[in-house]
């Protein structure tokens, strides 16, 4: 899937909203970004219906259910981490769409195998479809985590088109 970054934030949630779907977001190197992108929209509230930040390892395992073990086996910038991510959102809210990013937005702690600027997408939906995305970011920090925000809204208009 080649996600269109260019997806404006009121766009989706319009989409969603004639839809009657709703959102979840679980947020590891964005932080809260995408959240905050949607709820920055005056009545968003009846699209997104919560968003977890699960930046630290703990979180991810407290919050949304991702098992320590897998975390520890493949490390929390995974594909399967990103996908367990989306799907404990789902499990945790109400909405009908999760989304989840984990990645190393730098300017340290990438390695040889897991660089600064890869970054894990995850996508879960009620009727148990699931998509899972990889993506290598070149920036800084910041540049690296507006990537991500708008990849993650791009997969989530793929998600609501299909």
């Amino acid at each position: 899937m080649t996600a269109d970054p260019a997806i404006a934030p009121a766009d989706l949630l319009e989409r969603y909203r004639r839809a009657g779907k709703k959102i979840a977001t679980a947020e590891s190197c964005t932080g809260g970004m995408v959240a905050a992108a949607l709820t920055d929209i005056a009545g968003s509230s009846d699209v997104v219906d919560r968003g977890f930040v699960t930046y630290s390892n703990e979180a991810k395992s407290e919050l949304i259910d991702v098992p320590a073990d897998m975390i520890q086996r493949v490390g929390a910038v995974s594909a399967e981490v990103a996908l367990a991510m989306a799907k404990g959102a789902l499990a945790h809210s109400h909405a009908d769409m999760a989304v989840s990013i984990t990645g190393i937005a730098g300017p340290g702690g990438g390695t040889a195998t897991k660089p600064v600027g890869l970054v894990w997408f995850g996508l879960a939906n009620r009727s148990g479809g699931t998509l899972v995305e990889k993506r290598n970011f070149t920036g800084d920090r910041a540049a690296i985590r507006r990537q991500a925000v708008a990849t993650a809204l791009a997969l989530l208009e793929y998600a609501i088109s299909e």
